[in-house]
C-alpha cells in the first residue's frame, strides 16, 4: 500500500495513465484516419469501374429500349460485358437508370448487373423504382443537372453485406446530353479486417513502449528522486524528534532540484536550531510589551470619562461618550466636565498617528486643555495657549485636530471653538440632526504663533449635539468604500429622538455592518450632547 500511495507509485500510475490515454487518443485518430483513406481508395476503385462501364454503353438508344421495352443483340452483348466487368472488379453491382428530374427520387433501370456472389435478384429493363433515399438526392441532382461528380461519396453498412462505397457518372448520348446515370456499388471487404488488424498492432506497440518505458522511467526515477527524497524525509523525521541540527552533511550529492533541497534542509535545521535559542527571550520580551500595552490600555480607559450617567444629579442635560482604539491604545479622545456650576464643557479631539507615541501625545494635549480652560475664559484663548504649548515640545512632529464647546445651563449659548476637525452635528428639538458648518482653524501643534477664534450658537430644551472623529467617516470596507458623511447624516437622521446612550451603539453597529470583515485603521470616538432643559439662574 505505501508503495502505491508514495510517490513513485503515483508517478508511475501517472506516467501509464498518460500513456494508457495517449495510447487511445492515437488509435482513434488512426482509426479514423486509416478508415479515411481507405474508403476512399475503394470509392476512386468504384469510379474507375464507372468510368469503364460508360465505355461499353451505346446511350442513344437507352430511349428505344426504355419505349419498347425490348432487347436486341447490341442490348444483350452490352450486358453480358457489364456481367463480366462486375465479377471481373469483384463490385457488387453494376446499374444504368434514368433519372425523373420531377423528384430526382424515381429511377427507371436499363442494365442491371449483380456479382455472381452477391445472390441478389436482377431488375429488368424497365424497372421503376420509387424509393430512392433522401440522401442520394443531393448527389443525383449534382450528376444529372450539373454534370459533376458527386461532392463526397455515399457509405452505407448492412449486415448482411457489410460495409459498401457507391459511385455514380452521367452517361451523355451522342448530342451531348445526360441521358442516364451509372452506378457502382462495392463492397469494402478489407475494411474491417484491415482497420482491426491496424488497432490490434496500435495497442500492441503502444502497450510494448509503455512497458519499456515504465521499467527505464522507474530505475531513474527511484536512484534520482526516490532515494534522495527518503534521505530526505528519514532526517526531517529526525529533526522534528531532536530540534537538533545534524553533525554531518546529508548525503546526497546531487545537484539538480534535489541536491538543492537537501542543503536547504541543512541550512533550514541550523536556522531552526539558532531561532529556537532566541525564542525564549523573544517571547519573554513579547509578553513583557504585550503587558504594559495592556496596562496602557487600562490608563487610557481610565483617564476618559466612561461612567454614565456621568452627572446623575444634573437634570438639565444628558451626556453619553465612547471610544474604539485602532490599537491596544489610541490617539482619539473625548472629554467633558464642568468648568464650573453653570458652565459644561465638552472635548473632542484626534492625535495624528497611532498607537503608544499617539496616545502620550494625547495624554499632553488633553491635560492642557482641561487645565486652560476657566469660567469666563475665551476659547479662542485656551486654543492659543495649549498651541503654544504643545509645539514647546513636540519633538516628534505630532498634531490635533480639537473641538471645544462650552454650554451655558442657564441662557443655551453654546461657545466654541474648531482646530481643525470635523463639524458638529445639531438637532433641534422634534426634527433632525444636521451638520453644523462652523469655520475651522489650523490644528493644535502644527504652527507656532496661531490665532484661534471663537464661535457661538444658541439650544433650546430639547438639542442635541453630536461631535465625533474621522475614524467614523473614514471607517473602510473590503471594497476599499469609505463610510462617510451621507451615511452617517442618514442613520442620525433617521434616529434622532433616540436619547445619547442608545444613538452612540446604534451608530457603531452600523459602522461594524458595513466595515464587515475589514480591518479598523483608525480610532472611532464619538461624544453626544442633549441640552434637556434650563437650568435656574
Amino acid at each position: 500500500m505505501k508503495k502505491l500511495t508514495g510517490i513513485a507509485g503515483k508517478l508511475t500510475l501517472g506516467v501509464i495513465t498518460f500513456g494508457v490515454l495517449l495510447g487511445i487518443v492515437c488509435s482513434i485518430v488512426g482509426y479514423r484516419e486509416f478508415t479515411a483513406v481507405l474508403e476512399q481508395q475503394y470509392n476512386d476503385s468504384a469510379y474507375e469501374i464507372a468510368q469503364a462501364a460508360i465505355t461499353l454503353l451505346n446511350p442513344d438508344k437507352f430511349e428505344q429500349y426504355l419505349e419498347t421495352g425490348e432487347t436486341d443483340e447490341e442490348y444483350l452483348e452490352i450486358q453480358a460485358r457489364l456481367d463480366a466487368l462486375v465479377n471481373a472488379t469483384n463490385a457488387t453491382l453494376i446499374y444504368v437508370e434514368k433519372v425523373d428530374t420531377s423528384d430526382f427520387q424515381t429511377v427507371t433501370y436499363i442494365y442491371d448487373s449483380v456479382n455472381d456472389s452477391t445472390g441478389f435478384d436482377r431488375y429488368p429493363l424497365g424497372y421503376t423504382d420509387k424509393g430512392v433515399a433522401d440522401k442520394y438526392v443531393s448527389n443525383m441532382k449534382d450528376i444529372v443537372l450539373k454534370g459533376e461528380r458527386a461532392t463526397e461519396y455515399l457509405y452505407y453498412y448492412s449486415e448482411e453485406s457489410g460495409a459498401h462505397t457507391t459511385a455514380g457518372l452521367p452517361v451523355y448520348d451522342s448530342g451531348g446530353r445526360i441521358v442516364a446515370v451509372v452506378g457502382v456499388e462495392k463492397a469494402m471487404t478489407r475494411l474491417e479486417d484491415a482497420r482491426n488488424t491496424y488497432v490490434l498492432h496500435v495497442i500492441l506497440w503502444t502497450l510494448a513502449a509503455m512497458i519499456l518505458f515504465v521499467f527505464i522511467y522507474s530505475v531513474i526515477l527511484r536512484r534520482g528522486v526516490i532515494k534522495p527524497i527518503e534521505t530526505l524525509t528519514k532526517e526531517a523525521e529526525r529533526f522534528a524528534k531532536t530540534n537538533l541540527p545534524s553533525k554531518d552533511p546529508i548525503n546526497i550529492t546531487q545537484k539538480d532540484e534535489v541536491g538543492i533541497l537537501a542543503r536547504a534542509v541543512e541550512k533550514m535545521e541550523t536556522d531552526i536550531a539558532e531561532y529556537t535559542e532566541n525564542l525564549t527571550a523573544v517571547t519573554a520580551e513579547k509578553e513583557r510589551v504585550n503587558t504594559e500595552l495592556s496596562v496602557a490600555t487600562r490608563i487610557q480607559a481610565n483617564m476618559l470619562p466612561s461612567i454614565f450617567p456621568a452627572f446623575p444629579d444634573r437634570k438639565e442635560f444628558d451626556i453619553f461618550a465612547t471610544m474604539n482604539p485602532a490599537k491596544e491604545v489610541g490617539g482619539d479622545f473625548y472629554d467633558f466636565f464642568m468648568v464650573d456650576e453653570r458652565h459644561l464643557a465638552v472635548v473632542m479631539a484626534d492625535v495624528s498617528g497611532k498607537g503608544v507615541p499617539a496616545a502620550l501625545f494625547m495624554v499632553i494635549g488633553k491635560t492642557l486643555i482641561k487645565d486652560h480652560t476657566q469660567p469666563g475664559k475665551d476659547l479662542g484663548c485656551v486654543f492659543t495657549e495649549v498651541n503654544e504649548l504643545l509645539c514647546e515640545s513636540n519633538s516628534e512632529g505630532f498634531f490635533i485636530t480639537a473641538f471645544e464647546g462650552v454650554l451655558d445651563l442657564v441662557s443655551g449659548e453654546f461657545r466654541f471653538v474648531n482646530a481643525g476637525h470635523e463639524i458638529p452635528y445639531i438637532c433641534k428639538r422634534n426634527e433632525k440632526f444636521k451638520p453644523h458648518k462652523i469655520r475651522a482653524g489650523f490644528v493644535l501643534a502644527g504652527m507656532e504663533g496661531m490665532r484661534y477664534k471663537c464661535g457661538e450658537t444658541r439650544l433650546e430644551a430639547g438639542d442635541k449635539i453630536f461631535q465625533y472623529t474621522d475614524g467614523i467617516t473614514e471607517a473602510t470596507n473590503a471594497q476599499k468604500e469609505l463610510y462617510g458623511m451621507d451615511r452617517l447624516t442618514a442613520v442620525l437622521g433617521e434616529n434622532s429622538a433616540l436619547p445619547p446612550d442608545e444613538l452612540l451603539p446604534l451608530i457603531k453597529r452600523d459602522i461594524d455592518s458595513f466595515v464587515g470583515e475589514a480591518p479598523q485603521f483608525d480610532d472611532i470616538t464619538m461624544l453626544c450632547l442633549e441640552y434637556k432643559a434650563r437650568m435656574e439662574g
